[in-house]
């Protein structure tokens, strides 16, 4: 189940439920302590130093939990009680030691989510010095000294790489990227489920345990449909390819590209299980064609008029799912779809303010408010409002964030991987008898395959990406 992003109340509450059922402190400390101790192992390897910055309350009392936990690492612990004392302990353990033993991480748990007060300046030194020392930082639960229900720094704040918050994520988490690093969330710490319902919902992988959706044994290509792609013109064919490409990693049953004629042979010369032909005005889609995706590298200046006019027309009429991606964003115009249908538009920041006419910094400022009004302009589509935490959400009802990927998908050509699987899944007649949860994989999967190559090949392309699509699983 999504998890609920909650206010620092609500995690007090949620607290006071838990005691009452039963569940200990000590219990859930430990517990804790072995989740952190366990991400510390991935990031470590035999033989390091990790530095661990240990303050007076459970925040402080949770790291010091992991270090039992450590095997073959060396934890170095400094006790947080007296700032001063601990930043001179911390200057010494740090610039003492030689480059090659110097803490490859360092643990924050200087301050938890309680903090709602500008810090004093022997605080203030102290996390600068942590800072400045140009050492990977993992946070617990909040990165010291930023307001968990706000975002607000309080004076100063640690700067983190990642925070493996608790139990759910805190509001004020969501916006400040720039502290909080990578976001992830140790949930399973041995409370009762979480009592809170919110409007925004925190993706885990445990989500998707059922996908991709088990094929039956007696089928062929026209059980899992057929997706045409209308994309890729003069100067922009590389994107119908990588969607087709994209598409395929999904696996439906046939695939279609149809690119504009200047560019329909260096298409049709990289795709070999997809077919293509090029598009004509007039022509209609193939007879069997399950699903729709309209828009990657249609950005050559003056394409024909008919092109436009026929998306218009597919997006009220088309029976299938279609998705409109890249430019093609710009030709839609607002107003109701059919009844039950499937309608999906997958917009970065800079298309979304140029669909709602404002800036891409005001699209960030609010993306929620942006993706509600942009799935109310155009009939209460689905939208994909891709970036840091891509929301996944209608008009109305929960808005999911995705947990997954990282800033090496910031690569032209993901974008349409992306549309190209997402409408792939569509395809599928079993999948999109819960569009919902098809759009939420898709992005969830774009995001841990990037994942996954990152662990291995930081150089990684977006060649490597297609090759990789669809490899993640949620157990990993």
């Amino acid at each position: 189940m999504p998890l609920p992003v909650i206010s620092v109340e609500q995690m007090r509450q949620w607290e006071k439920a838990a005691w009452a059922a039963g569940n200990t402190a000590a219990a859930v400390i430990k517990r804790i302590g072995r989740l952190i101790a366990a991400r510390v192992l991935l990031l470590t390897r035999p033989g390091d130093t990790i530095l661990i910055l240990a303050g007076r309350g459970h925040n402080g009392d949770d790291a010091r939990a992991a270090l039992p936990h450590l095997p073959g690492r060396k934890p170095a612990l400094v006790q947080a009680l007296d700032p001063r004392a601990a930043a001179k302990e911390f200057l010494q353990k740090t610039k003492s030691a030689s480059i090659h033993h110097r803490p490859p991480w360092i643990i924050d748990a200087l301050f938890g989510i309680g903090l709602n007060r500008p810090l004093d300046e022997p605080w203030r030194t102290l996390i600068d010095a942590v800072n400045q020392s140009g050492l990977p930082v993992l946070s617990v639960d909040v990165p010291s000294g930023l307001n968990a229900d706000s975002g607000q720094v309080e004076g100063a704040a640690i700067r983190a790489d990642i925070t493996l918050t608790i139990g759910a994520p805190k509001r004020g988490l969501l916006q400040a990227p720039e502290w909080v690093g990578r976001l992830e969330v140790a949930h399973d710490i041995g409370w009762i489920p979480c009592p809170h319902s919110t409007e925004l919902n925190w993706t885990l992988p445990e989500d998707f345990a059922a996908w991709p959706l088990r094929r039956p044994v007696q089928s062929n290509k026209g059980t899992f449909g057929h997706l045409a792609i209308i994309a890729g013109s003069r100067g922009y064919h590389g994107a119908a390819v990588l969607a087709a490409r994209g598409a395929l990693r999904a696996q439906p049953g046939l695939v279609t590209v149809e690119p504009q004629p200047s560019v329909y042979f260096p298409v049709a010369a990289q795709v070999q299980a997809a077919m293509a032909r090029p598009w004509q005005a007039g022509r209609p889609l193939p007879a069997n064609c399950t699903a729709l995706l309209f828009g990657p590298g249609l950005a050559q200046p003056n394409l024909p008029a008919a092109l436009a006019k026929k998306l218009r027309s597919w997006w009220k009429t088309f029976p299938g799912p279609m998705l409109v991606d890249a430019s093609a964003l710009d030709w839609l115009q607002p107003g109701a779809i059919a009844a039950g249908a499937v309608r999906v538009i997958t917009p970065h920041p800079g298309e979304a303010g140029r669909l709602l006419r404002v800036s891409a910094e005001a699209i960030q400022a609010d993306r929620l408010g942006s993706l509600r009004q942009l799935s109310r302009r155009l009939g209460n589509c689905h939208v994909v409002l891709k970036g840091h935490h891509t929301l996944v959400g209608r008009a109305t009802g929960a808005v999911y964030i995705n947990s997954s990927g990282n800033p090496l998908l910031a690569q032209g050509g993901s974008g349409d991987l992306l549309s190209g699987y997402l409408a792939g899944l569509l395809a599928q007649p079993a999948c999109r008898r819960d569009p919902l949860t098809a759009i939420r994989f898709a992005v969830w999967q774009h995001g841990a395959s990037a994942d996954t190559l990152s662990q291995s090949r930081p150089n990684w392309t977006v060649e490597d990406l297609a090759n990789a699509l669809g490899s993640a699983r949620p157990g990993d």
